[in-house]
């Protein structure tokens, strides 16, 4: 049965956040609030919890699950990245962007696309998220909380623990969230291509908003 914490939206209460990474390193899949939509999560190095949230959302293993990071400078840690793909990303850091790029030998096998060698990446735009990254010290695993056969993010965090309370260790309710995924921008091809056009804007990275293929 999945813990319910009710946390301030802007200034999350420390205790909770300490107890929501607690229960993040100890092999927990969580749903947590961010500036896009509610997302599921867990630690990066932990492949049991990262099957539980593939099996939630009934994803293969070519979807990337996304690595939610803290700020900007961590993005180089995980993915590698030129001089115009980081133009942009730093355009859209912090957002509701998510960025496709070639991954480093810092991120495992099993997180990388299995044909292209990438990983997706984003620095979200909410309180609650960056104070839970910066307590758990390294990046969450993450995959927009979108059920199988629905075609929106979940935005409401009762009506998470009423679908999920049986599969999640933790939901922690900041109140309701935009129920948009983010915007997936494929910085591994040139020109950038909009996979997946979602909350955020990609005019604001100079990009034009058509989807891509």
């Amino acid at each position: 049965m999945a813990q319910f914490f009710q946390v301030h939206p802007v200034n999350p209460q420390p205790r909770l956040i300490r107890q929501a990474a607690t229960i993040l390193r100890e092999g927990g899949v969580i749903a947590y609030p961010t500036d896009s939509g509610y997302a599921l999560g867990c630690r990066l190095d932990d492949a049991i919890a990262a099957r539980r949230i593939r099996d939630i959302r009934k994803l293969g293993d070519q979807h990337h699950l996304t690595l939610v990071l803290n700020d900007l400078s961590a993005i180089g840690h995980f993915a590698r990245l030129d001089n115009w793909q980081f133009r942009i990303v730093r355009q859209g850091t912090p957002g509701c962007f998510t960025f496709l790029l070639p991954a480093t030998r810092e991120v495992p096998r099993r997180l990388q696309h299995p044909k292209r060698s990438t990983v997706g990446v984003r620095v979200p735009d909410h309180p609650v998220v960056r104070a839970l990254l910066a307590d758990l010290g390294e990046p969450i695993l993450s995959s927009t909380l979108i059920l199988p056969g629905a075609t929106e993010a979940l935005a409401d965090a009762e009506a998470i623990r009423d679908a999920l309370e049986r599969q999640l260790d933790l939901v922690i309710d900041a109140g309701a969230c935009p129920a948009a995924p983010t915007t997936v921008i494929d910085l591994a091809v040139q020109p950038p291509a909009v996979v997946r056009l979602g909350a955020g804007e990609p005019a604001r990275l100079g990009l034009p908003s058509a989807e891509g293929p």
